[in-house]
């Protein structure tokens, strides 16, 4: 079996931000010359998000009035230890923590308008997103 490894970062200017990393990690599966397999694209941190979805910015205007609908803003017990970013951290549960996409004739398999974006829901610091 043959496996191959690389890491991105990232340092968001906002707090939150929707990053499509589609075309980075296609070019990582190039490199890889992996033909037939899978890809994994996974958060390495605790408050930020990787997943699937269209490349529309409308839709990630919904994506972040959703999220502060059903996570909104207030006082969560983890704020309590000093943090404030519970929000993040429960935003994350629910967009995700990582995807994978099948790899056929040494290409991202997809299906219509299928793209990987990277959710940052607690930024200005680095964060890792392992490939």
């Amino acid at each position: 079996m043959k496996v191959y490894t690389e890491y991105l970062t990232f340092n968001t200017r906002n707090e939150v931000e929707f990053i499509n990393i589609t075309k980075v990690v296609e070019s990582i599966v190039e490199k890889s010359e992996i033909k037939e397999g899978l890809c994994l694209v996974s958060s390495m941190y605790i408050t930020s998000s990787v997943f699937i979805n269209d490349e529309e910015e409308g839709l990630k205007r919904d994506f972040r009035g959703w999220l502060d609908k059903i996570v909104p803003q207030k006082d969560y017990f983890h704020n309590l230890t000093g943090e404030d970013n519970a929000r993040a951290h429960l935003q994350r549960t629910v967009m995700g923590r990582e995807v994978t996409v099948a790899i056929t004739k040494g290409k991202l398999d997809f299906g219509s308008w299928e793209q990987i974006f990277y959710g940052e829901f607690d930024g200005r610091r680095p964060k890792r997103v392992l490939v």
